[in-house]
């Protein structure tokens, strides 16, 4: 990979020439420099002056000072402080000089300083200049070490360059540099992050067939990436090949939670505890905050207090997982002492606790004890960043108050924090559920002026505004104007669209975008099954729902109470009262309780095309299921009774449910 003798230099790009730093004016002592008797420096002055000289700037011209004096040559210490000091402030035309300028005296490249350039890159995010660096690592007189290989290696991987690390590793062997465990690391890294965790299982055995016993890092690697894609139980069989440390418990352990199998998780901590190995604030928080994630807020608090019966003190994500999952239950008070209690032991609150609190509050509608917070947070000196601003003018949003929310805007602009597509799409929810929708489409056009361009979700946004006031056809240009900006529809995008065509009978644009759909490729999901069933019934095309239903279930989408409920109704309408009845039986079979609105409906079924005794069997079995009935109830029968009996009769008749309820 690197030049060989006598081959051309392969930067491809001109760049100007760096001028020569060494010649220039000294800002130091001339008279020290031009005396006959100039004071003599030694390598420690010169190193440590170098080292503890914070400007860099300055530290450079004292480098230069030194160089055009007779009192000290630089050696290659001295070179490599200052290339390390340049490449921290990403320097890197000035690294390179000195690297030519070393070559030019004949003090050959150490590996350190070979290093010291790469991470340079690095930090730079310019792999690709650290590998033309490499390409030419004889012509400084050093010669490639594994050391050197794994920071190259590092460097791509840290830019995603995965095409670039298989042909440096290859070559890496064919210079015969040996391959240590580092290196397997970070290949194995970057496979897991390619998403080819097979081929890394793969290296793992080349490493241990080839004498390089895998370490913590190579299992923990793997098995994190194991439980990335759901396959905790494969995760577990690759851990007990190793004797397993905390990372590799706490890679299982949020593998096993994030497929909601915590009981699992928690009997690992148990396990833990039986094999000596202490768990760690990551171990606890995990399962902390994945009870917190279902509402089982008792069992987060247990888990809190276990951490601290085993001496494991909670930090900061701790008890911000315990705030949010309180918060995210209404229950903002018991966040409030929590939050008070995070304090008392000495944690300081950061903004992601903050926003936590914030969300919690705003969900609950309190937007006066949010802002209360919020002044709190600014005064405690931690600023508020993008997030806090777009939960607050969510929050403000969903209460139906635009001119708060507009403050926050304002606010946020101020303060010159710059919003981010997120707090754009809150500002365009506040504009369409207050009927502005000029103001919101205005706002698209800024958020492209100003390089943060609407995404998918911003328009669903809008799109469900307009169709929720009505503006179907405005909605569908809008849809039709996606592309404009760089998006596409997806199927929240079609179901809101669908929702709003079928509210307004028009059939055939709403066919049209169910053709669409089918094109290309969108998912149909429940949502949009109930949706076409539902505006198909509306329509009175009974048997289309039918149909769809049939081709749901075959696709296999469980239907749910929404479903049943239209199934019902076109069965009542059609006069297959019957069919509906055995659908109320089959709600409850596959674990859905029927509401008033399936029990109204088989009324309604029932008065239509049955009689009243029927009916009054109906109404006597929803009430006994503890569902009573409500005013649409008692319209489908005052309708049926004054349509088939005398007004007289009907009245008594009431009088007497009524006594008897």
């Amino acid at each position: 990979m690197y030049l060989k003798e006598g081959c051309s230099l392969l930067l491809k790009v001109h760049k100007k020439s760096v001028p020569l730093i060494l010649n220039v004016n000294p800002s130091f002592n001339l008279d020290q420099l031009n005396s006959k008797n100039p004071i003599e420096l030694k390598e420690y002055d010169v190193l440590n002056r170098l080292k503890y000289e914070e400007n860099v700037s300055t530290a450079l011209e004292y480098f230069k000072w030194v160089a055009n004096s007779t009192s000290f040559k630089h050696t290659l210490l001295t070179y490599k402080i200052m290339m390390e000091k340049l490449g921290q402030e990403k320097e890197m035309d000035s690294v390179q000089y000195l690297l030519q300028q070393m070559k030019l005296e004949g003090i050959s490249c150490s590996e350190d300083i070979f290093i010291s350039v790469i991470d340079s890159y690095r930090r730079g995010k310019a792999s690709e200049q650290a590998l033309k660096t490499f390409y030419r690592i004889q012509d400084f007189g050093c010669k490639p070490t594994a050391r050197i290989y794994n920071h190259l290696l590092d460097a791509l991987l840290s830019e995603n360059r995965f095409h670039m690390i298989n042909p440096i590793y290859s070559n890496m062997k064919k210079d015969g540099v040996v391959p240590n465990v580092y290196t397997y690391n970070i290949l194995l890294k970057a496979l897991c992050k390619h998403n080819r965790v097979d081929g890394a299982k793969k290296l793992l055995l080349e490493m241990s067939n080839k004498g390089c016993c895998p370490d913590e890092v190579s299992y923990t690697t793997i098995v994190s990436s194991l439980c990335k894609f759901g396959k905790v139980k494969e995760a577990r069989e690759v851990a007990m090949r190793f004797t397993p440390t905390v990372p590799i418990y706490n890679a299982l352990i949020n593998g096993l939670c994030k497929v909601d199998n915590i009981k699992e998780a928690v009997d690992l901590l148990d396990e833990m505890a039986y094999k000596g190995v202490d768990p760690n604030v990551i171990t606890y928080t995990t399962i902390l905050n994945a009870f917190a994630d279902q509402g089982n807020i008792g069992l987060s608090f247990a888990m809190l207090s276990k951490m601290f019966v085993r001496g494991c003190s909670p930090n900061i994500h701790s008890f911000t997982c315990l705030i949010k999952g309180i918060s995210l239950m209404g229950r903002w008070c018991e966040a409030l002492d929590v939050w008070d209690g995070m304090i008392k032991e000495g944690i300081l609150p950061n903004v992601i606790a903050y926003n936590a609190l914030l969300h919690g509050l705003c969900l609950a509608g309190n937007m006066n004890m949010a802002l209360s917070v919020c002044s709190a947070m600014e005064r405690s000196g931690c600023h508020p960043n993008s997030t806090t601003y777009s939960i607050l003018i969510d929050g403000f949003a969903k209460s139906g108050d635009v001119i708060k929310a507009c403050e926050i805007w304002n606010r946020m602009i101020n303060l010159g924090c710059r919003p981010n597509v997120v707090v754009y799409t809150c500002m365009v929810d506040v504009l369409c559920r207050n009927f502005m929708f000029e103001q919101a489409y205005n706002l698209l056009h800024n958020m492209v002026v100003e390089d943060c361009p609407p995404n998918t979700i911003t328009f669903n946004t809008f799109i469900k505004g307009l169709c929720s006031s009505g503006r179907v056809e405005w909605a569908v240009i809008l849809y039709n104007q996606m592309e404009r900006f760089g998006c596409s529809g997806n199927t929240n995008t079609y179901n809101e669209l669908l929702d709003g065509l079928f509210k307004c009978n028009n059939l055939t644009v709403a066919l049209e975008l169910v053709r669409e759909m089918e094109e290309k490729d969108i998912e149909f999901n429940l949502v949009t099954y109930n949706t076409i069933a539902s505006g198909f019934c509306h329509m009175g095309m009974l048997e289309e729902v039918v149909k769809l239903v049939a081709k749901m279930l075959v696709r296999g989408i469980k239907p749910d109470i929404l479903t049943f409920n239209i199934l019902m109704n076109v069965y009542c309408k059609g006069g297959k009262v019957e069919s509906a009845k055995q659908l109320l039986n089959a709600m409850t079979e596959v674990g859905l309780r029927p509401g008033f609105i399936s029990y109204t409906c088989l009324i309604g079924g029932l008065c239509s095309w049955i009689g009243l005794e029927a009916t009054i069997c109906c109404l006597q079995r929803m009430i006994n299921d503890g569902i009573p009935p409500k005013i649409s109830t008692w319209n489908v029968l005052v309708r049926h009774l004054f349509t088939k009996i005398d007004y007289r009769s009907a009245l008594e008749y009431i009088e007497s449910i009524l006594a008897a309820d």
